[in-house]
């Protein structure tokens, strides 16, 4: 019994490095049953993908949209900010015409204030005149003006001596009174070009208003076009993104269907593969020679697959197995059924290995092995067993449902 013992440990130390190379597998044989599980799970993941990608083109629209009503927005701003640069243009086209109409009334002013002087010049220039020949007359003898009209050669001569000597007086009085009136036209004149000057300048200061109104807004409109054009280039961005997202998620989508057809395709051999196992040839087990170790093998791979499982699962474990050897469509023998790749994933895993090292097989599983090995099957000719799945057709037995 040690000399045997000692074969098992080898053997298994064989089987770890023979089987240290093999990529992980599933808890259960493919099968099918499993296979369609994993195209449903596909189409459930693809079912995700779809409406993942539909919630991403909502959003973009939704992004779109906002974009579209920024643009609007900012539009509306760009027709207000060129109209209130045309409002500047023509405030600064009256605001130079007012400057030139003060410039020209400055000038006006200033030739006023010259004939003002001219007319006060001229004026005491009459004045100093009119005195010098009332002065004259007042220091002069009497006797001249008495002699001038005496020496009238005639009586016509006296009379005209006579107006000559009024018109001379009427001259300077009107001379004068000319010189006043002009002089208070002229100044009338000033104080209408001052009043028209004061009334430029107000409306100069009116104008600079506008135009410091203008500018605010302008500044104001221009800030508000800048902030539409930063969150629109944000909405760019974000649709981009959200583009790119609906890319992979397409690629996401085509790759799953690329993987549920291939599952498919998959599905077609493994039934036919099971259909055509279920109609080939079985051995009966009188015709099968277990190898030295089989046993050790099978009742581990027992306790891998169901050691927590009630003795009835064990030995169906073990059944599945030994109708595996059975049949022709699986190798012939107990190690090529369970080191079969991509079947036992104890196997691949390494969890046998160290079982059979550790001989953690149960009593009730080398019990399962030896009668699964003598030919009882308390599950038939099945051939699969898994975890059960909803609407799945099988033997129920523990944890396990066998088909």
């Amino acid at each position: 019994m040690k000399k045997f013992k000692g074969k098992a440990v080898a053997l298994a130390v064989v089987f770890v490095l023979a089987i240290s190379s093999l990529p992980m597998l599933p808890a259960k044989a493919d099968t099918p049953s499993s296979t369609m599980e994993k195209i449903k799970q596909k189409e459930q993941e693809k079912q995700q993908s779809e409406q993942q990608k539909k919630q991403q083109e909502e959003q973009k629209q939704q992004q779109e949209q906002q974009k579209e009503q920024l643009e609007v927005k900012q539009g509306d701003l760009k027709s207000k900010l060129n109209e209130l640069n045309t409002e500047l243009g023509e405030a600064a086209d009256r605001m130079e015409a007012v400057e030139s109409k003060i410039a020209a009334k400055e000038q006006e002013i200033d030739e006023t204030l010259k004939e003002l002087e001219e007319a006060k010049a001229t004026e005491e220039a009459q004045y100093e005149a009119m005195k010098k020949r009332f002065k004259a007359s007042y220091e002069a003898p009497k006797e001249t003006y008495l002699e001038i009209l005496i020496g009238s050669s005639s009586f016509s001569s006296f009379l005209n001596n006579t107006d000559y000597l009024r018109m001379v007086a009427e001259y300077d009085s009107r001379m004068l009174d000319k010189y006043q009136e002009m002089k208070e036209e002229v100044i009338a004149k000033e104080e209408v070009l001052e009043e028209e000057r004061a009334e430029l300048e107000e409306l100069k200061e009116e104008i600079q208003a506008e135009q410091d109104r203008i500018n605010e807004l302008i500044k104001t409109t221009g800030d508000y076009v800048a902030q539409y054009q930063a969150q629109i280039n944000t909405a760019n961005q974000e649709i981009k993104e959200y583009e790119a997202e609906i890319a992979a998620k397409e690629l996401e989508i085509k790759q799953q269907e690329a993987d549920i057809a291939a599952l498919r395709a998959q599905y077609e051999r493994e039934l036919a593969l099971s259909r055509a196992a279920q109609a080939a040839a079985w051995r009966d087990i009188s015709q099968v020679t277990f190898e030295e170790g089989d046993r050790v093998l099978l009742a581990n791979i027992i306790y891998c697959e169901a050691g927590g499982e009630p003795y009835e699962g064990q030995l169906a474990v073990g059944a599945v197995v030994i109708n595996r050897v059975l049949s022709s469509r699986y190798p012939n023998s107990v190690s090529g059924v369970i080191y079969q790749p991509y079947q036992f994933s104890p196997a691949g895993s390494g969890r046998l290995a160290v079982a059979i090292a550790e001989n953690r097989a149960t009593a009730s599983c080398y019990q399962a092995a030896d009668q699964a090995m003598a030919g009882m099957s308390n599950v038939g000719t099945c051939l699969y067993f898994r975890t059960p799945l909803e609407g799945m057709q099988g033997t129920i037995i523990g944890g396990h449902i066998f088909y």
